[in-house]
Formats: structure tokens, sequence, C-alpha cells
């Protein structure tokens, strides 16, 4: 049997309500206000057809460029073939969440600029770029009241 051609094909498991959360989506969804200029991620939620994206931009995220009553406009990256086109998409605003992708970045900032203030009324340097974590220092392990155990391999027994 060939593949079938559907626009919604391969999406059994994308497009499904999640275990205990099938039915009306909670009022949050609607009521939440989404301005231009926000990042937002994109899931296609199956309680709801009607303004669903397609498959390929499920789970990508993007900038809101146009709002209206019900839905968003989004401008999305896709990749076709060689390169990376921004494409403008209309989804309505069940299959949109906003992205928490910049909250890490954000919190940071805030951080560095309150490490820097205290600094300056200090007159200390502070270094606020992020380091690996060092390893661990040398130090001398105890074989008292732990004992070292023998790694070797099993014997191969043949059971009939």
């Amino acid at each position: 049997m060939t593949n079938t051609k559907g626009l919604r094909r391969g999406t059994r498991y994308m497009f499904s309500r999640k275990f205990r959360t099938h039915g009306q989506l909670p009022l949050s969804t609607y009521l939440r206000v989404y301005k231009v200029g926000d990042i937002v991620d994109i899931k296609g939620d199956g309680a709801v057809q009607k303004g669903m994206p397609h498959k390929a931009y499920h789970g990508k995220t993007g900038r809101i460029f146009n709002v209206t009553r019900r839905a968003v406009g989004v401008i999305v990256n896709k990749r076709v073939k060689g390169r990376i086109l921004p494409k403008r998409i209309n989804i309505r605003i069940e299959h949109i969440k906003p992205s928490r992708c910049r909250e890490d970045f954000l919190n940071r900032v805030k951080s560095n600029d309150e490490q820097r203030r205290a600094a300056k009324a200090t007159g200390v340097t502070v270094v606020t770029k992020r380091l690996p974590v060092a390893p661990r220092l040398a130090h001398n392990v105890s074989t008292l009241m732990n004992q070292p155990s023998v790694v070797e391999q099993i014997p191969y027994e043949f059971i009939a």
C-alpha cells in the first residue's frame, strides 16, 4: 500500500489530545493577551479543527506580526530544501502559547544588572559571564570502611 497524500497524514499522535485532557479547552487559553512582537510556540490542538496550522509548523517558535479577534499572524522560519524561508501564517489562538525561550535570558540580564549596580556602589569588579562547571578537586579516597570491589566478567554457562 502506498503512502496517503492527505493534509494531516502522519499526525495520529501529533494532534491527539493527551490522556484525561479531552473535551473543552480551559478559558485561560482564550483570555490570554497577545501583542505584536510576542514570541509564541505553535502546537496544533486536536479539539479545535478551525485555524489549525499545517503539521510542518507544529512545535516551531515564531513572532507575532498581526492580531485579530480570534487569531494571530505568526512569522515562522521554515526550511525548504537548502534555504530557510520566513513564512507568514495565520493561526487561531487555541493552537499557540507564549514561548518561554527567552525567560532564562531575561532573568540573567536582570540579575547581571543588579550585580553590576551593587559592584559599582562598592567599587568592586564583578564577572557576569557564564562559566562552565569546574571539575572536582583532587582528594584521597579511604578504603578503611570502603573495600574495593573487583570488576570482572561472569563466566558463560550454557543451560539446556
